[in-house]
């Protein structure tokens, strides 16, 4: 197991350094068109061929790879932190501030997520930026994906404010103050980590499926959904065979977060 662990770090550092490095990797810009070898097979020039407005599939992989490597985590890092905020709070404080964040969470959690996602983003202009969609995409992943994570911060604050240690450290005066940021909070870390770390697989698979209906990041930006969209012609895979190397990628990085997860939570 130790072994798989290591290469799925190695997989994923050499991922992440692929992305950082897109513009010295890259034999073009994402968006540059080369018209005289639209639909090209791999060659030296480009890697995974051209796509059908002649741009290199390899420089809109590395591109869309930077794309969803960077948006994903800071879609996490926003909803773990909301989620966190509000079970935190409601814990701390119990008695309605509690029953309506275990309202506002059901609530989420019985509308179907992608159904409610697929829903905000539709209500939005379509014909935004290209990294203006990109940051709207993620901005709402971040904010619609509280819910689960609330339970659970909601939950683990609980069982820790009931918990002998803080009811003693109140019996001797210590200060609300101190009670949340020294005792409380601490406790809680790994919790937040655990809700952060498997937070970002999911996120990235959500904008690959925004991306696939066209209510993702918008052209000319890639991202790994709207790379995937080609795949919707399956006649074309066994005649050009290169097409699956966005779908590869992110089954081999989701796999990749999977393995190295346990080890995360259990560091934590």
């Amino acid at each position: 197991m130790k072994l798989v662990r290591t290469v799925a770090l190695t997989v994923l550092a050499l991922v992440a350094l692929g992305a950082l490095g897109a513009g010295w990797l890259a034999p073009a810009s994402y968006d540059r068109q080369f018209r005289d070898a639209i639909l090209a097979a791999p060659s030296r020039a480009h890697p995974l061929g051209t796509d059908e407005l002649g741009r290199d599939r390899f420089s809109r992989l590395l591109y869309g790879t930077r794309v969803s490597l960077v948006l994903a985590p800071a879609a996490a890092l926003l909803a773990s932190l909301l989620s966190s905020a509000a079970g935190v709070f409601a814990a701390w404080k119990g008695g309605w501030w509690r029953r309506g964040v275990e309202i506002s969470s059901d609530l989420f959690l019985s509308l179907p997520w992608m159904f409610l996602l697929l829903t905000v983003r539709a209500a939005l202009p379509l014909d935004l930026l290209p990294w203006v969609s990109a940051i709207v995409t993620f901005l709402l992943l971040g904010i619609l994906g509280w819910a689960a994570p609330s339970r659970v911060a909601l939950s683990c604050g609980r069982a820790l404010c009931d918990s002998d240690f803080l009811l003693l450290a109140r019996a001797q005066g210590c200060r609300a103050g101190s009670l949340l940021f020294a005792h409380l909070l601490p406790n809680l870390r790994p919790v937040f980590l655990a809700q952060f770390w498997t937070s970002i697989p999911l996120f990235i698979l959500a904008e690959a499926n925004l991306s696939l209906l066209g209510l993702g990041v918008t052209e000319p930006l890639p991202s790994w959904g709207g790379l995937l969209k080609e795949l919707e012609d399956v006649s074309a895979i066994p005649r050009h065979p290169w097409i699956l190397a966005p779908a590869l990628l992110l089954f081999a990085v989701v796999a990749s977060l999977h393995v190295v997860l346990p080890r995360r939570e259990a560091a934590a």
